[in-house]
This record gives C-alpha cells, sequence and structure tokens, in this order.
C-alpha cells in the first residue's frame, strides 16, 4: 500500500459488506421476493426463503432448531432494537429490580435509565480495573425478585469479555431471567447461545462484514417477551412489522462465512500485539486498558497520557486513518467514556483514550503503515 491509501481501524463502529455478502445480497434483491405475509404463492415462497434464513443463523448460534421446544429467532433492525427490545420486553409491567452492568452499550444503559423513570429499581454492577464486571457485586445486587439481568458478552470499547456463564449460572439458581448483548462477539469468537445459558442475545450482522439494518434477538423457548412494536402480526406479533428476506439472507450468509473465517480472527490476535507492542514503543506512557484480561482478538482501547483523544482522532483522520474515541452510538460527543470511567481509570488517561480494531480484511501492511502515521500524528499533538 501507498502512503496515501486510507486505513480503516473502526471495525467495532461497522465492518465493510463482505464481497460474497454483497453478491448475494444483489442475487437476493433481483430475485424478486414480496410480503412474506402474503397468502398467495409468491408470499409463501418469500417466507420459505426467510424461515430458511433465520433457522440458519440460529443454527450457527447453537440454539435449538428442531422439535416443540425450539428457540426463537426474531428479526430486528440491528443491534440497537434488539437490545431495547430485550429489555423492556422481558421486564414485567409492575416495576422491580433490574440489574445492568456499569460498561454496558449506550442501547442498555439508555434503556435501563428510562424503565428507572418508570419507577423499575435499577441497579448497576461495578466494574473492576480489569475492564471485567465485578461477580461478586453483581451476587449482591441479586434478589429472587429481581426482574431481569443485561450484561455484555463482550465490551465495545475494550474488548474485554465478560463472566457470562458464571453470571448465567447464578441467574438460573434464581429463576432470574438473563439477557446479553453479543453483538461485538459474535462472528469473532466461537459464540454458543446454549452453552452461555442465557435466556435472550442481541446480534447484528454490519459488524460481522454483513448489510446495515439488520439483527436479531435470540430467545430460548419459552421466554415471554412483550411486544413493544404494535399493529401487525408478523414474528408471532413479538416483533410486527414486514420482514426484509434479502437482509435476512444476507446476515446468515455473513455469519456462516465469519465462523468459517474463525481462523483468520485468532490471527488478528497476534497482530494486535505486535501492534500493541510498537504502541509502546511509539509512546512509553500509553496504557493498553484491559491488557491482563482475556479480550476479543481485534480490539484495543489505549490511552496516550496529555494528548486529547479527539485532537488525536482528528489528526489521524486527516492522515488517512480511521479509529474512534469510543462507541460509535456516542462519535460527535465529548462526553468522557463510560466504560472508562467504571473501570476506576484516571481522568488523563479518560480524556487521551482513543479505540483501535482491526477487521478480517485489515493487511499487516495497514497495520504497519497506520503506526508510522499514528507515530507522526502523537509527536506533532506532543510538539
Amino acid at each position: 500500500m501507498t502512503s496515501a491509501d486510507p486505513i480503516y481501524l473502526d471495525n467495532n463502529a461497522t465492518t465493510r459488506l463482505a464481497p460474497e455478502v454483497a453478491q448475494l445480497l444483489a442475487e437476493a434483491f433481483s430475485h424478486g421476493y414480496v410480503n412474506s405475509s402474503s397468502q398467495h404463492a409468491l408470499g409463501r415462497r418469500s417466507r420459505a426463503v426467510l424461515e430458511r434464513a433465520k433457522e440458519e443463523v440460529l443454527a450457527d448460534l447453537g440454539a435449538k432448531t428442531a422439535g416443540f421446544t425450539s428457540d426463537e429467532f426474531l428479526l430486528t433492525s440491528g443491534g440497537t432494537e434488539s437490545n431495547n427490545l430485550a429489555i423492556f420486553g422481558l421486564v414485567k409491567p409492575q416495576p422491580g429490580r433490574v440489574i445492568v452492568s456499569s460498561i454496558e452499550h449506550p442501547s442498555v444503559s439508555a434503556a435501563a435509565d428510562l424503565l428507572r423513570l418508570r419507577g423499575y429499581d435499577v441497579q448497576t454492577i461495578a466494574a473492576l480495573g480489569t475492564g471485567v464486571v465485578d461477580v461478586e457485586h453483581f451476587r449482591e445486587l441479586l434478589t429472587p425478585q429481581t426482574q431481569l439481568v443485561s450484561v455484555m458478552l463482550a465490551n465495545n470499547e475494550t474488548g474485554v469479555l465478560q463472566p457470562i456463564v458464571e453470571i448465567a449460572a447464578i441467574c438460573r439458581e434464581m429463576g432470574v431471567i438473563i439477557h446479553t448483548d453479543a453483538v461485538q462477539a459474535v462472528g469473532k469468537m466461537p459464540v454458543n447461545f446454549h452453552a452461555l445459558q442465557v435466556d435472550a442475545m442481541t446480534i447484528t450482522a454490519h459488524k460481522l462484514h454483513g448489510p446495515r439494518g439488520v439483527g436479531g434477538l435470540v430467545l430460548r423457548h419459552g421466554v415471554q417477551l412483550s411486544p413493544q412494536l404494535h399493529g401487525g402480526g408478523q414474528q408471532l406479533a413479538k416483533r410486527p412489522g414486514t420482514e426484509a428476506a434479502e437482509l435476512a439472507i444476507g446476515m446468515a450468509k455473513a455469519l456462516r462465512i465469519s465462523i468459517e473465517a474463525a481462523p483468520q480472527y485468532q490471527a488478528l490476535v497476534g497482530l494486535r500485539i505486535e501492534l500493541e507492542t510498537e504502541l509502546r514503543q511509539i509512546d512509553p506512557t500509553c496504557v493498553i486498558h484491559g491488557a491482563k484480561s482475556e479480550r476479543l482478538p481485534h480490539t484495543i482501547s489505549v490511552s496516550f497520557p496529555g494528548i486529547d483523544r479527539q485532537a488525536l482522532v482528528m489528526a489521524l483522520d486527516m492522515a488517512g486513518v480511521g479509529i474512534s474515541t469510543g462507541s460509535a452510538c456516542a462519535s460527535g460527543s465529548s462526553e468522557r467514556s463510560p466504560v472508562l470511567i467504571a473501570m476506576g481509570l484516571e481522568n488523563e488517561q479518560i480524556e487521551s483514550a482513543v479505540r483501535i480494531s482491526l477487521g478480517r480484511d485489515t493487511t499487516r501492511d495497514e497495520v504497519l503503515e497506520a503506526l508510522r502515521r499514528i507515530s507522526k500524528c502523537i509527536n506533532d499533538l506532543r510538539r
């Protein structure tokens, strides 16, 4: 590559559409699928394609797809809607206790804040300095009257994996519903819905080189969910609205490709380690957050003390490198990262933190060139 080529290192915000998925989408949109709720032959044909795609997603996620106790997959517009559907749809009409972690994506934390305004007793699990939620604190918060627990599988800013299996086991002992936001984890690491022992799980396609505008909520068989949209009978009226068979096909394809490409993501661990090592050479004062915890193979949260995070992002943007200051849902905002605050970091580290996220299509040449540009930007900003 040349020194003028753009380098995309913001894959936690979104991934680029895989060529194979783009081709499949083009073919799907040319097939002339219609409203899958229509009773005529074309409608039944579209329904069959849609249901097959949903079943493929369930199977690839380790959910049960056969028999009277099969799990359910609700097609949504993406991760934000799926998280909102879980938070608002899994609680009871009568306010009770709801527990979320302090490092959740805004689509969970903001929904929980709204529940609090509606009279629910919303409690927040503290996070340790390692980026992992405090399980002992969770035990203290959990009561038999708790209606819902929501803890993400992998953090979108630090990449730190959370002890979902342990937390889910505690919830099952107490008979409490648990939801996990697995948006950043699915497609980057093995994710098995039943092995996690959760009741609901959020995914989205655009984080795994699939189309934007489609995602879903996996529901364990028998879990009751109150719809948040009304006026249609689609998806057993739990998430009404005409489904896009084409997007479902694209998501199923993207998920299958990501699972088959697992070795490519594991290879990113070495690339990430190399990148982190070089960042420490560029700036010995830099701090990698969650470095002592098990993390996703492609995510780095790093602070360069003394350098304003937004200034660095803008400087790198002008240099042709795309990174972020944290969650893309908060981009353009000067708000400090709630995740890093929850981890108890010093203000200087919070104010200088940026996120670098690789993709399975990221090359070593891109990383080496990005490091050269990062070094120049940091030196220029320090001067």
